[in-house]
């Protein structure tokens, strides 16, 4: 299927000769206006080229997919890589007011909730919480805005176990932090749009290595799925020149209590010492 390829609108170039004339036009405007396409409907795109709805239909069919709206995801998946930050506040421009904003943003984030749920594969995320619980070590490895996702995800499974590290930028270099790294490791890439090519070349150590691992990620096009053993995917589908993480953070939060359940007479054990610790030193304000 085309909505697989990592670059769609080399595919519209390369099918460009055996389209129609209408086609073409459609062809040639998603071409040169594809962060505009990418959320116009059928009708909109149709009216603003000037051809029919159906020839719009049509079009996605001859590009291999079931219809329009897959056309249209497929656009999505490639803008989120190819938009600089200047196009995405271009983007928004329409947003005329903060009314508009408030109830998009909670929209888009809703609906990434629901698709991310959809299309979970159960058996991957089972064997992921299996990974974890039996490996040596776990690196948790997220860079840019991925960072907060690694922090949050290495600071929860802290509290559950104790072979876990967080890397990232610091003192020491991120290969020098990975250097220990084997097969009976496993390690976790989280990485959305725009990906992190630190992010990809700390992954292709990890698989020379011969690491599990495990990709957090958007969809299967991304650069980190095809060095994994096993991915995890949240929708991140962007309103915005923000980088949306809701999805992304309840996979994590679904994943950490897996984990904990599994565990759960060790942890409720350590979790009585750690409040024990946290009331002796004052840790949280207990004040009524």
């Amino acid at each position: 299927m085309i909505e697989e390829k990592k670059d769609l609108i080399e595919e519209i170039q390369k099918n460009f000769t055996r389209l129609s004339k209408g086609q073409k036009l459609i062809a040639q405007y998603i071409v040169d206006n594809y962060d505009k396409a990418a959320f116009m409907t059928a009708s909109k795109l149709a009216k603003i080229v000037g051809v029919s709805e159906s020839t719009v239909v049509r079009f996605a069919n001859a590009l291999g997919f079931e219809g329009y709206p897959q056309l249209q995801r497929g656009l999505q998946d490639i803008i989120k890589v190819k938009l600089t930050t200047v196009q995405r506040v271009e983007m928004a421009r329409d947003y005329s007011n903060e009314e508009m904003i408030l109830k998009k943003m909670f929209k888009a984030d809703i609906e990434n909730i629901r698709a991310t749920q959809e299309s979970m594969d159960f058996e991957v995320f089972e064997a992921v919480v299996d990974k974890i619980l039996k490996a040596e070590k776990i690196y948790i490895i997220g860079l840019r805005s991925s960072t907060a996702l690694a922090q949050y995800l290495g600071f929860y499974l802290n509290l559950i176990l104790d072979n876990v590290k967080i890397v990232g930028y610091g003192i020491s270099d991120i290969f020098e932090q990975m250097l220990r790294v084997s097969e009976k490791d496993l390690v976790i890439g989280i990485s959305f749009p725009r990906y992190s090519n630190r992010t990809v070349e700390v992954l292709k150590y990890a698989q020379e290595q011969n690491a599990t691992i495990v990709a957090i990620t958007d969809s299967f096009v991304s650069p980190i799925y095809g060095l994994s053993n096993y991915c995890l995917t949240a929708k991140n589908n962007m309103a915005s020149f923000v980088d949306s993480l809701v999805a992304p953070l309840s996979l994590l939060n679904t994943l950490i209590i897996s984990v904990g359940m599994r565990e759960k007479e060790e942890i409720t054990a350590y979790f009585n010492k750690l409040e024990s610790l946290w009331d002796k030193y004052n840790v949280y304000d207990n004040e009524k």
